[in-house]
């Protein structure tokens, strides 16, 4: 008896797909090659990690540089103070974000177009610019070398409020007017029928500024003195020793611990900023 075979059928790659391909290998070598390095460079000895050529595997991983930032830096309360400014930030930064965007895209009143322009030109300000009146203001109130110094100046948020007054616009009219039928009040229709359908995009606002503060350097460095009031960033630069004496594979432990929670956060969040960002753009 003979049977009959269906025919094979080959797939062949087209110049366009591949030269996509080609380019995301490319993007994906060149973003995560460095922290590869750094990974690999953590496991391997101080003496290992000048040898020429370099090694990119470490033949016998080294755990000890891991064991060496505890012992000479406080991680614990790091970690503490950098999850304390970054909760607060992240949590203070969705409710304000949301409150602005919903007042400039629902409500009616004068000057409105012209005072979101003003903020949306803040954006456009670098950090660097307006360090000093924002230290001179955190003194003046007697905040000077606390967490509440690097928290409170961040909660405002120009992006965050974009972001937000966008999501809201692309919500139905029709909810806004069922409520003003009912008598509802604006604060009432924000808090009550809103606010719950802008839970995605408040995820995004908060996911992106507990990437962003995480990781921040600059104002920590300028608005806190007390080693107990340093953020994780901040307190790892004195594991370069004085003059950058210190081992580089020390020092790149700490870099990859402080990693984890961001990653962790992404890798939870990553759904969650998914689903936000194709319902603002569906909507």
């Amino acid at each position: 008896m003979s049977t009959l075979t269906a025919p094979r059928t080959t797939r062949t790659l087209r110049p366009g797909m591949a030269a996509r391909i080609l380019v995301l290998l490319v993007a994906a070598a060149l973003t995560l090659g460095p922290v590869l390095w750094t990974l690999s460079t953590s496991l391997r000895t101080p003496s290992e990690s000048f040898n020429l050529p370099p090694q990119f595997l470490p033949l016998n991983p080294d755990f000890t540089s891991y064991v060496e930032v505890f012992q000479q830096v406080n991680m614990v309360l790091l970690v503490v103070n950098s999850a304390l400014v970054t909760l607060l930030i992240a949590v203070g930064q969705m409710a304000t974000a949301a409150l602005a965007g919903y007042a400039f895209a629902r409500l009616s009143f004068k000057g409105k177009n012209a005072l979101f322009s003003v903020v949306l030109a803040t954006m456009m300000v670098p950090v660097q610019v307006t360090i000093v009146p924002v230290f001179m203001l955190i003194r003046g109130m007697g905040l000077s070398d606390t967490l509440l110094a690097l928290i409170l100046p961040a909660i405002p948020t120009a992006f965050g409020t974009f972001l937000m007054r966008q999501y809201f616009l692309g919500l139905p009219n029709d909810f806004a007017e069922a409520a003003a039928l009912d008598g509802a009040s604006p604060w009432r229709t924000f808090r009550s029928v809103y606010a719950p359908l802008a839970v995605p995009g408040m995820a995004i606002v908060g996911i992106l500024a507990f990437n962003f503060h995480w990781n921040e350097f600059f104002r920590p460095l300028i608005l806190t003195i007390s080693q107990e009031n340093y953020t994780l960033p901040l307190g790892l630069v004195t594991l370069q020793g004085n003059l950058g004496t210190g081992s580089i594979s020390v020092v790149l432990a700490g870099v990859i611990l402080s990693m984890i929670p961001a990653l962790v956060v992404f890798i939870f969040g990553q759904r969650t900023l998914r689903e936000g960002l194709t319902a603002g753009a569906s909507k």
